[in-house]
């Protein structure tokens, strides 16, 4: 039942990737729904999971909170350090960036569409009304994941062709997490750690990359109005999951 529901993520994640490649003539109102949508994902569902599942303190500070900084820092040196390999080596960037960025980062929305999946598989293994709930909050957030991977991998100037692999290894990915519950249980304190660290490297793609692009050329009202969208459709998914 579980690899089932997954493939109902595999389509709904397909299903925002093709609507970001459609509709690349409004390049401006994309990027602030993706900026929208991310913010949503990370302030309205990894943190509070996060915060959740990971619930030790060190020196004060829940332990999510301190990976959720990390991830934000390490995202930033992470494209500083490609940026500079790349400008070092003579590499083809686009605006200043380098491709590796984007796809590190698609690749990180792969690993985070898996653990959706190994979340449906746990869910089920509690019972079939946790795993329904669970099951819905991802198949509708896949939506967003898919809209997001590609286009993080396209704007840092990956061709088509790269964004579209991205994209359908971020749509199996749920299937893949969901087969793998049969055979591997996570501890929760590690699955809270590690939406601590991905919120951040999310939020800094967000904040520092993705919403400045989508005003830089055009700052109209309808660019910030998408992104108010964004939030607004995470903060639904989520009430109605809940």
């Amino acid at each position: 039942m579980a690899v089932f529901v997954a493939l109902g993520a595999f389509l709904m994640t397909l299903a925002g990737g093709w609507t970001a490649q459609r509709v690349t003539d409004r390049r401006h109102l994309v990027l602030g729904l993706a900026g929208g949508l991310m913010l949503g994902v990370v302030g309205l569902d990894l943190l509070p999971e996060a915060l959740h599942a990971a619930g030790d303190e060190i020196f004060g500070v829940p332990a999510a909170l301190l990976l959720f900084v990390a991830g934000f820092l390490l995202a930033h040196l992470v494209e500083r350090l490609l940026a500079a390999r790349q400008a070092a080596h003579g590499g083809d960037e686009k605006d200043g960036r380098a491709p590796e960025v984007g796809l590190t980062a698609a690749a990180a929305m792969v690993g985070h569409s898996a653990m959706d999946g190994v979340a449906i598989g746990a869910a089920f293994q509690v019972g079939g009304g946790m795993g329904a709930a669970v099951a819905l909050a991802v198949v509708a957030h896949d939506f967003a994941d898919g809209f997001n991977t590609y286009t993080i991998t396209s704007l840092y100037g990956n061709d088509r062709r790269r964004a579209l692999g991205m994209l359908f290894a971020d749509a199996a990915a749920p299937v893949v997490g969901a087969a793998s519950t049969s055979f591997v249980t996570i501890p929760e304190g590690l699955l809270g750690g590690y939406l601590g660290l991905f919120g951040g490297a999310l939020l800094y793609l967000a904040a520092a990359e993705i919403l400045p692009e989508a005003h830089h050329e055009h700052p109209a009202r309808s660019t910030l109005l998408c992104t108010v969208a964004g939030v607004g459709f995470i903060w639904l998914v989520v009430g109605l999951a809940g």
